[in-house]
Formats: structure tokens, C-alpha cells, sequence
């Protein structure tokens, strides 16, 4: 079959297990609660600008988030409980594994995002994309944002040792990329090299085109170039989405040839026994 159908198919099956785990469902709301409530502190002098920033970071945040931090615990998960081991020989199955990720994070991301929009409007008077132009702006940038960051987030999980605490060393400098992105403020607002520095990342670019979709035209002024840069953004995100795919599946396939169904036994042995101790 073809590995991209096989790849929205097991997207699909993923989808049905979150629903019927109470503890997923609470794990995945609480990232949109979390950014309404970032929201609501910035906002609580009643500066509407300010609650229309902190909404878009939120957005950005929590595709980058989902991709760059949710993939790689998923792909932990996959290799220590020998997930990756049974595809490793399956032809076209690492190209459907990221597919089917891809799948679910992208479902996930609208829920998470019409959430935000909706608490947004409800509990902060945020204001919504108001012309159609808007609405497809915000709808691309998030489309191509996802696929520019959920291969890159496989393809670094796959990079990563296969060791719990390797994950949170990895998250300093996923929160480090957060906060000079420009996220929940002005990135003009930051020294030149900063703001060179963020524009290597995919967040600046996500963050910039939500922006474009949430605040009035008049708020360009507030960007590094004084203008949206849609163009840019596009270029940008689609380099990171053209790299992504090519270079995951193949780091995939390569770390599940590394696997082996002693190095299984022996993780599952010292997880045990670090229980037990």
C-alpha cells in the first residue's frame, strides 16, 4: 500500500486511543489552557494589542511545541517499547510513521488552536481574523508551519539517546529558541544579533504570519522589516518543511537498524531494576 495512505491510517488509530484516555485528553488541553492563562496575565490591564500578541504566541508556541518537543517523547516511546524495532524492515514504513505523525499533530493543533481562538474571544475579547484574507493566511501558516516543524522534531528525536533524561536536556534550548523568537513580544524590542539568531528558526516565522492573521494591518510596524513578509514566511517554513522530510525518514530508518531486540531487553532490564531500586 501506499506508505502515505498507511501513514493517515495509523494517524487515525492514534487519534481514537487519545479519546478514549482520560489522561491524554487532560495532557493535550492543558497546553491551550496554559497559553490563555499567559494570555490573560499579559492582558490583565486591558491593553488589547498585547492580548492579540500574547493569543499569536500562543499559537506558535503550541505548534512548535507539539512538534518540536510532543514528537520526540512520542518517538521515545515508540523506540523503547519497540515500536520502531518491528518497523525497521517493513519497506516504506518509516515514511508512513512520520505521515501518521504529521496526521496527529496536525488534528491536534486545530483542536488546540480553535480552542485558543475560542477561550481568546470568549474570556479576553481577543479579536478573531475579521476578512477572508486573514482566515487563509492563518490557515497556511499553520498547515506549512506544522509540516516544517513536526519532521524536524522525528528527525531529532531519532538524534537523541535513548535516555529519558536526554529529553529534558533537550527542552533548555527548545525553551531558549521560545524566548528569542519573539514570541510574546516585539522581536524589534531585542539586540540585532537576537533577532538574527531567531531568524534561522522556523518560530520566528510561524509566530510572524499568525500575527499577520490576528492583528490589524497597522500592527506591521511592530516587525524587524515593518512589513509581514509573507513571502518570507512561506520561503522560510518551506525550506524547513523540504528539509525535514528528507532528512526524516532517513534518520529514522538508520536508528531503527540500530535497534535490536537485545538492546529492547536490555533498556526494559535497567528500567526495572531502577524501579525496583
Amino acid at each position: 500500500m501506499n506508505p502515505y495512505r498507511l501513514g493517515l491510517s495509523r494517524g487515525a488509530i492514534e487519534l481514537r486511543q487519545v479519546l478514549h484516555t482520560r489522561k491524554d485528553i487532560y495532557a493535550y488541553l492543558s497546553t491551550p489552557l496554559l497559553f490563555l492563562g499567559v494570555s490573560y496575565w499579559q492582558s490583565r490591564d486591558g491593553d488589547n494589542a498585547m492580548t492579540q500578541l500574547s493569543l499569536a504566541g500562543g499559537i506558535g508556541s503550541t505548534i512548535f511545541m507539539f512538534g518540536l518537543l510532543t514528537v520526540p517523547q512520542f518517538l521515545f516511546g515508540d523506540r523503547e517499547d519497540g515500536t520502531l524495532l518491528r518497523l525497521r524492515g517493513v519497506p516504506g514504513a518509516m515514511t508512513a510513521y512520520v505521515t501518521g505523525k504529521v496526521f496527529f499533530v496536525l488534528v491536534n493543533i486545530t483542536v488546540s488552536i480553535a480552542l485558543l481562538l475560542l477561550g481568546g474571544r470568549v474570556l479576553l475579547g481577543a479579536r478573531l481574523p475579521d476578512t477572508p484574507q486573514h482566515w487563509i493566511a492563518l490557515v497556511w501558516v499553520v498547515a506549512l508551519g506544522i509540516v516544517a516543524v513536526v519532521p524536524i522534531g522525528a528527525a531529532i528525536g531519532s538524534l537523541l539517546p535513548a535516555a529519558r533524561e536526554a529529553l529534558g536536556i533537550y527542552m533548555l534550548p527548545m525553551m531558549a529558541v521560545m524566548v528569542i523568537s519573539g514570541t510574546f513580544s516585539p522581536l524589534r524590542d531585542l539586540p540585532e544579533w537576537v533577532q538574527n539568531l531567531a531568524s534561522f528558526f522556523p518560530l520566528r516565522w510561524i509566530t510572524q504570519g499568525i500575527r499577520s492573521a490576528l492583528l490589524p494591518d497597522s500592527a506591521q510596524a511592530l516587525e524587524v522589516s515593518g512589513a509581514w513578509q509573507h513571502t518570507t514566511v512561506a520561503s522560510a517554513l518551506a525550506l524547513w518543511a523540504v528539509a525535514g522530510l528528507a532528512l526524516a525518514p532517513r534518520l529514522l530508518q538508520r536508528m531503527a537498524r540500530r535497534e535490536s531486540g537485545s538492546r529492547l531487553s536490555e533498556r526494559e532490564q535497567r528500567r526495572v531494576a531502577k524501579a525496583a531500586y
